[in-house]
């Protein structure tokens, strides 16, 4: 098998390519021992397992097919994109990194209809699917499905329930854990600088609807949040921003004792462990919740592969995205504790028997939430609400604004300026 590592793209390579081929790959998109190539647009290859983890699959099963990633850092990928299809760019698959930009480039045209190959599919069996439909018709196959939950350090947290945790159980909990001062203090908690993490969540457990232009349902949580900050219990909003201080840092080096966070952060840690880079013992937990009813509310996105309208191999490329989606593609990223959007029961053992992969009943449980919201609605307003409410986010958690004056922000400038 050759190494997959030794023939990543890097952004800025692949940006001179483009501009020199016309914006387009350069060559006849194939290898000189007559190898089909279809070149994957990815986001941060070296931290991100599953992208090699499916390609070698993938290359496994189908030896005349070379895929090449084109490696895009992972803040940039979303604008990175954009402005490669917009210049015509043929890079064969595009990673959706979330609905938001498929919504983007596929009301644009910029992407092949898969309608008619996800016709074939047992949807029962793929999660997220649902999500790609844009009026009966699919331009993108999910190969995985995340949600948030809460990742706990299980030494820091000890015996604590944290099983059925509101809101305000986990603000208690994050004062609780917090102690220690300068460079030696260690928070309860650790908020990501993502507008999601207030807001999507907001959404999901009170039935905001975030396309909506009415936002004052955001105010308790963000109440929460704030409360979290000036308490001393999470860094503040200003520093992990200014600093860019990184969720993984935070955790893995004992600074914070938990963390909501996606799904796909577990594989993550596994690898860290393995490499020797991390050494707490981890743990998740369902996400708190508004009300203790016994049902856990939660958000997610699924990750997805699309075929760009001007692959130069759309053929070989819909062959990557097909099978990755597939059985066959959930079963390899399983296996390094991806959560695949197709599962079945032997897809769930593989997921439990990752090594190192916490299999308690509390980390079962929040793997099994009631109901996962999708994190942004899917409209062709979608990127612009996106942008007004993360402007609006940050004001407000910097404390440059109150809570009451962004939300009438957002009211406002989504009212006036998107719809």
């Amino acid at each position: 098998m050759r190494k997959t590592t030794a023939r990543v793209l890097p952004v800025a390579l692949a940006v001179a390519l483009f501009g020199a081929a016309g914006c387009g790959s350069s060559g006849s998109g194939t290898t000189s021992d007559g190898r089909t190539v279809v070149k994957i647009a990815l986001w941060n290859y070296q931290s991100t397992p599953e992208f090699k983890t499916l390609i070698d699959g993938f290359e496994k099963k189908y030896p005349k097919i070379d895929v090449q990633p084109v490696d895009i850092l992972a803040d940039n990928y979303s604008d990175k994109v954009t402005t490669m299809l917009s210049g015509g760019d043929t890079t064969d698959v595009l990673t959706m990194k979330n609905v938001t930009d498929y919504a983007r480039y596929a009301t644009r045209g910029q992407l092949l209809p898969l309608t008619d190959d996800v016709k074939k599919l047992n949807k029962a069996s793929y999660a997220g699917l649902e999500n790609f439909d844009l009026k009966g018709n699919y331009y993108a196959l999910p190969y995985r499905q995340d949600f948030w939950v809460l990742f706990y350090n299980k030494a820091m947290v000890g015996k604590k329930d944290l099983s059925h945790l509101t809101w305000a159980d986990y603000d208690a909990l994050a004062k609780s854990l917090t102690h220690g001062s300068g460079s030696s203090k260690v928070y309860g908690s650790y908020q990501q600088t993502w507008r999601s993490v207030v807001q999507a969540v907001a959404s999901a457990q009170t039935g905001g609807n975030l396309l909506s232009g009415d936002y004052g349902w955001m105010k308790n949580q963000y109440k929460t949040a704030l409360d979290l900050q000036k308490s001393g219990a999470a860094l503040s909003f200003a520093t992990a921003k200014s600093q860019k201080v990184s969720y993984d840092s935070q955790f893995t080096t004992g600074k914070a004792a938990t963390v909501p966070m996606g799904t796909w952060w577990a594989a993550a840690l596994l690898a860290e462990k393995t490499q020797g880079k991390n050494p707490v013992d981890w743990g998740m937990a369902p996400m708190p919740q508004i009300t203790e009813n016994g049902k856990t509310v939660t958000f997610g996105s699924p990750t997805a592969f699309a075929v760009n309208k001007k692959a130069r191999n759309a053929d070989a490329a819909k062959k990557f995205v097909e099978w990755a989606s597939g059985p066959e593609g959930a079963t390899a990223v399983a296996k390094i504790g991806i959560v695949p959007s197709y599962t079945d029961a032997a897809i769930t053992k593989a997921f439990f028997g990752v090594k190192g992969m916490p299999s308690d009943a509390l980390s079962r449980q929040a793997m099994k939430p009631s109901k996962v919201q999708l994190e942004m609605p899917i409209s062709d307003k979608s990127s612009d609400i996106d942008q007004i409410l993360t402007e609006e986010h940050e004001l407000v958690m910097t404390g440059e604004k109150s809570i009451d004056k962004g939300i009438e922000e957002m009211n406002h400038r989504v009212k006036t300026e998107v719809q």
